[in-house]
């Protein structure tokens, strides 16, 4: 049986500023499958509505999941054959859900004067309406005997293994030049996603927003992180307040930016390997101890 559970956090600069939470997240668990996503709103003068758009990104690629999925059998079977090509029409398909979303949004919610009042004369004519809500996404699902998911933008998608491993199992490597944003609103955001496919179970799947990332000094401590999340699963209703909490503290580390984390597990794994994860949460302890007593003797 799967599960999972999110929550986004307004960054603590974005406090300081007044300015909305451009952060989204959702998971779902249907019918054969469980999927976690984030979405990170772009900051910018041009992207005013990021957070309605990061907004429409989460519910686009759970919407876009559970229609693939409506016949799970099938889905598995042809998933299977050729998983390369199905993630690509996965991919393709959110990015046009969430084109149709965004331009609900705009012809039901026109632009205001107060928005309007921020650009100089025909300035906005100048602007693309899709770049408005521009958004990234990291969407990460779990099946029956395999997992997959797909990235566009930055942010980090992690899994924690039943050997106790965690690995960023996806590599995001941007395909655009570096001045261009990665994002849904890109005319060209269909070559710029990134994904993966594995058949190794994993007892947890974790999706973030870069302010996660950004609020740890090294990939050891953010990898570490994210096992004792796994380690902390087996209670699920009294562990997710608790990381709200820490959250919310985390907002104050790296770059104060806002948080999301999206995650799914396999619960019948989470009991069978709690061991296996507290013994690797003991040796990454140890681990830790051991690189910070390295640096202080430097």
């Amino acid at each position: 049986m799967l599960g999972g559970f999110s929550y986004s956090v307004k960054g603590a600069s974005h406090e300081k500023r007044g300015i909305v939470c451009q952060d989204a997240s959702a998971y779902k668990v249907g019918n054969g499958f469980a999927a976690a996503v984030v979405a990170d709103g772009h900051g910018g003068k041009k992207y005013f509505r990021s957070d309605a758009g990061s907004q429409c990104a989460v519910e686009a690629a759970l919407e876009t999941i559970e229609l693939f999925y409506a016949d799970p059998d099938e889905f598995d079977l042809r998933f299977r054959t050729d998983h390369d090509r199905m993630i690509k029409r996965v991919e393709k398909y959110a990015i046009m859900l969430w084109n149709d979303k965004i331009m609900h949004h705009l012809n039901t919610h026109p632009i205001t004067s107060d928005e309007l009042s921020k650009f100089a004369y025909d300035e906005l004519d100048n602007i693309p309406p899709e770049s408005y809500y521009g958004t990234t996404m990291v969407c990460a699902v779990m099946a029956r005997g395999y997992s997959w998911g797909f990235q566009i933008g930055d942010g980090s998608l992690v899994a924690v293994f039943d050997d106790g491993e965690t690995s960023m199992i996806m590599d995001y490597e941007e395909s655009n030049p570096a001045n261009i944003t990665s994002s849904l609103c890109n005319e060209n955001a269909f070559d710029m996603f990134a994904d993966f496919y594995t058949e190794k179970r994993p007892v947890a799947i974790v999706v973030s927003t870069d302010g996660l990332y950004t609020s740890f000094g090294s990939d050891f401590d953010f990898l570490d992180y994210h096992t004792i999340i796994a380690g902390q699963l087996v209670r699920p209703e009294t562990f997710v307040e608790s990381l709200k909490s820490n959250m919310k503290k985390r907002t104050h580390y790296g770059t104060e930016d806002d948080i999301s984390v999206s995650c799914i597990y396999d619960k019948e794994l989470v009991l069978s390997k709690q061991n296996v994860i507290n013994d690797k949460i003991s040796e990454n302890k140890r681990l830790a101890a051991e690189r910070k007593s390295k640096l202080l003797n430097k």
